[in-house]
């Protein structure tokens, strides 16, 4: 059951305040996700973790990615319990245990570290997770939603463009085939244990104030144990049952790391790493920008964005699997000076834009599934918990190299292929502007003020929650 409290009366004048607004929360967000999951992501875009052998770390970011997706599944209830800023910095304390791990082995040759930082890791990154996407979706104005997505992502991929930067000039030297300096990871501890400070910046859902005046709506459940009923109701709307496909297939290529460990030098690595950094801004840009265009209504933009997102995906798989058999029957050694090497790595940049066009895309989709923060924060969990069971599943399929990697990507070309029917079931049925029209509508019966108490809800938000009940 919904516990709703109202969020004083309308007449009383709230001074509008930079730091509550949601462009300042995109940046807090953004700069968490900059110095934690964005610099693990720096790290594990050169391949392997920045080892030279991708076996152990693959084996260790399965760890990761199925802690991960447990705790995203049930992040949810913990965030709208306990609260979005204290999930967020609960999210952000084991990424620099991780990376301490791997220092250690890189320097030691230790084991056990790099297995308790995955651990760790997986059971903040979905707290995380499962907290940004609500964050990141929730708090913007929908007409400026896609816009803020964009935001949040140029921050994120922030830490990999200066975290391969990094290790770029640290490893410039180092032309073969090898692991990175272990300088490089001291520097990457320092700068994760700075996201927890940073996440103490959040501004809590009720307090945000909007460019366009309106107010953050959440709806607590009364109880831990109706918080899990409603997570279970979630779990069995059929739109969310649809989309978890396409959450599995996108983002299960980890062969990726792989695939540069194999056949790139230490460098090489690490200028492909930057320019994927570049390659994924463009992505999301290219996506968002189109997603918050005026050229034509939010539901044709939607299918029109979904038949780019095939379009990409459907030439990428295609030059990759080119660029695999011609590596496998003559294994290149290749440094950034190398013949070949462009036509490499472009395979791995197409991957990267592929990954993010679609991410953006189905993130704007669950965007405009509901407005309440609590309910987004059920949808965001479920479905980045998905996607994490997706990854772990497949760093534990590149734990071995399995024929030199035609299994891996067989495999997420199938799931790619899987994925078509029910999501255009989706883009088929789902229209976002009905969520428009019924938060239009609310904005201009609410006015324009707000207050800083917790939670805000009125008689309509609380007819919409039980049409959201009823849908699942």
């Amino acid at each position: 059951m919904a516990h709703s409290i109202e969020n004083g009366p309308d007449d009383i004048s709230v001074k509008r305040v930079w730091y509550r607004s949601s462009l300042f929360n995109a940046c807090v967000i953004g700069a968490v996700g900059f110095l934690a999951p964005g610099l693990w992501n720096a790290m594990n875009s050169l391949g392997a973790g920045g080892e030279e052998k991708p076996f152990l770390v693959n084996a260790a970011n399965s760890l990761v990615f199925g802690l991960m997706g447990i705790f995203c599944l049930f992040g949810a209830p913990i965030a709208n319990r306990i609260g979005l800023k204290w999930t967020l910095l609960l999210g952000a304390i084991g990424y620099p245990i991780y990376s301490a791990g791997l220092y250690t082995n890189n320097r030691f040759g230790t084991v056990w570290l790099v297995l308790f930082g995955s651990a760790t890791c997986g059971i903040s990154a979905g707290l995380f997770w499962a907290s940004e996407g609500a964050i990141a979706i929730g708090y913007p104005e929908p007409a400026k939603r896609a816009r803020y997505l964009n935001i949040w992502v140029w921050w994120r991929t922030l830490g990999p463009l200066v975290g391969d930067s990094i290790v770029l000039a640290l490893n410039i030297n180092s032309s073969g085939i090898g692991s990175i300096s272990h300088t490089t990871y001291l520097v990457f501890i320092v700068l994760q244990c700075l996201a927890a400070p940073v996440a103490f910046l959040l501004t809590s859902p009720a307090k945000v104030q909007r460019g366009d005046g309106s107010r953050v709506i959440i709806v607590v459940e009364k109880s831990w144990k109706d918080e899990f009923k409603a997570l279970w109701r979630t779990c069995k709307n059929p739109t969310v049952v649809l989309l978890l496909p396409i959450f599995w297939a996108v983002y299960f290529n980890q062969y990726t790391g792989n695939f540069k460990a194999y056949y790139f030098g230490v460098r090489a690595r690490a200028l492909m790493a930057f320019v994927t950094d570049v390659v994924t801004i463009i992505g999301s840009q290219t996506m968002s920008h189109w997603l918050d265009s005026k050229i034509t209504n939010a539901k044709k933009r939607v299918v029109y964005g979904w038949y780019w997102v095939v379009f990409v995906h459907v030439v990428t798989w295609i030059y990759a699997w080119v660029i695999q058999g011609e590596f496998i029957s003559h294994p290149p050694k290749l440094d950034y000076k190398s013949p070949g090497f462009v036509k490499g790595a472009f395979a791995v940049w197409l991957w990267a834009f592929a990954q993010q066009t679609a991410q953006n895309w189905l993130y704007y989709i669950v965007g405009s599934m509901t407005d309440n923060i609590a309910e987004l924060t059920r949808l965001t969990g479920i479905l980045r918990g998905q996607e994490s069971f997706g990854q772990a599943v497949s760093y534990g399929l590149n734990s071995k190299k399995w024929y030199g990697g035609r299994v891996p990507m067989a495999v997420n070309t199938i799931l790619l292929g899987l994925c078509v029917v029910p999501t255009w079931i989706v883009v088929h049925r789902h229209d976002p502007e009905d969520f428009t029209k019924k938060y239009t509508q609310r904005q201009d019966s609410e006015g324009d003020t707000a207050s800083g108490e917790e939670v805000i809800v009125s008689s309509e938000l609380k007819a919409h929650s039980a049409e959201l009940r009823k849908s699942a």
